[in-house]
């Protein structure tokens, strides 16, 4: 069996974040890790050695009880192993797989040592993938307040027109704001994805179904990332291991709201612990969407930011200012319109009219701020009409 066919194979045997079947890996490689799992043989004293020197040379020894009761664990789930039907899925979802000795693997992710993952399923182009110097974490609370929706969105925004690739989580409230407005900030013939997702759960289904227009929208333009395979389910638990991988890809972290105790701030403490800067946005002292944000900010883990060039500063600089260079002509035309009129203007398709029902559904805007920005595009010549139905309208030169 190739490397490739038996990382797929160990992402259905493993958790992610499983220490053992991790450490199996590194001392056998995976090919060899995969046999001994399968062959129903008893663990060999002299591998058990090496591995518990190893967890405990990476402290995650903690738990250890011996690879037999690890043998235990995965091995249940040895007769689902079909990792050639797992890629087929995948692939005619338009991706894949990669794994850590692919051309277009993200390198950073090595950071995590012995928690890297195994490999990564993926709908997209890998080759748009960023380094992290390239790419900015922004995460926060899923009930986000219309504060936080704004003021993400404009960070977003702001980072994709620079060129930087920002990352979350593809949850609601902030991550769906985060994302939808990078698509719209940034240059559609860019060398880097606009927006990267880190899902909880298997690509062949998008998590939550509320978010699948968007999400499908990541994916063409983007990439939509997990570490487990196809049909596996978004639970709690693969929510926590997924912020490790979101904290390890960008080069900083941004939180713009969290409650007190929210998923965005273990993704910040992932970021901290790997020397990742981490920022946080300040909101009112009486929003309990803040608390987090003040809690990482009081601690000390975090450094108070409130716009992009803020932001990029904890990045050393901008990598890539000619991220505006396209959209200065466009600018001449846009200036003037609100953030939600520019995501509306992404969200209109360029040939085949839609109803404005639809566009609430890709844009993630209420249907009377659908009706009104439509309005305001259609004057400026950006939007047309034909009959009850909308698209983009003729491209129009600045005077």
């Amino acid at each position: 069996m190739s490397e490739l066919l038996a990382r797929a194979s160990l992402t259905r045997l493993f958790e992610p974040q499983d220490a053992v079947g991790l450490a199996l890996v590194a001392v056998l490689g995976p090919e060899e890790a995969l046999a001994v799992i399968t062959s129903g043989g008893e663990p060999d004293p002299g591998l058990e050695q090496s591995l518990h020197e190893l967890l405990a040379e990476e402290g995650g020894n903690t738990s250890w009880k011996g690879l037999g009761a690890a043998f235990c664990r995965w091995r249940p789930r040895v007769p689902s192993l079909a990792p050639e039907r797992d890629l087929m899925v995948l692939q005619r979802l338009g991706g894949g797989f990669l794994i850590p000795s692919d051309e277009h693997w993200p390198q950073q992710l090595s950071d995590l040592g012995l928690q890297a993952p195994l490999g990564l399923w993926y709908r997209g182009n890998p080759s748009l993938l960023p380094g992290a110097a390239h790419a900015v974490a922004v995460v926060g609370s899923r009930d986000s307040t219309a504060y936080g929706a704004t003021i993400s969105a404009d960070l977003a925004h702001g980072l994709a027109r620079k060129g930087f690739t920002v990352v979350s989580g593809g949850a609601y409230g902030i991550d769906a704001h985060a994302h939808r407005a990078a698509l719209t900030g940034a240059d559609p013939g860019g060398s880097r994805a606009p927006t990267v997702a880190f899902m909880a759960g298997g690509l062949d289904r998008f998590y939550p179904s509320g978010n699948d227009e968007l999400l499908r929208t990541v994916a063409r333009r983007g990439l939509v990332l997990a570490e487990v395979p196809p049909g596996a389910a978004p639970t709690r638990y693969r929510f926590l291991q997924r912020n490790r991988m979101i904290a390890a890809f960008a080069g900083a972290t941004v939180v713009v709201e969290a409650r007190w105790r929210s998923g965005a701030l273990n993704t910040a403490h992932h970021a901290e612990a790997l020397g990742r800067p981490v920022a946080a946005v300040p909101g009112s002292v009486l929003s309990a969407n803040s608390a987090g944000c003040h809690r990482l900010l009081r601690d000390g883990g975090a450094v108070l930011v409130t716009d992009v060039q803020e932001v990029l500063e904890l990045l050393g600089g901008e990598p890539d200012p000619s991220g505006d260079v396209r959209h200065r002509a466009e600018a001449a035309i846009q200036d003037g319109l609100t953030l939600e009129d520019l995501i509306l203007l992404d969200a209109l398709p360029l040939r085949t009219p839609v109803p404005p029902e639809k566009l609430c559904v890709v844009a993630g805007l209420s249907l009377l701020a659908v009706r009104a920005g439509l309005g305001r595009l259609q004057v400026l010549g950006l939007a047309e009409s034909v009959g009850l139905l909308w698209r983009r309208g003729p491209t129009r030169n600045p005077a």
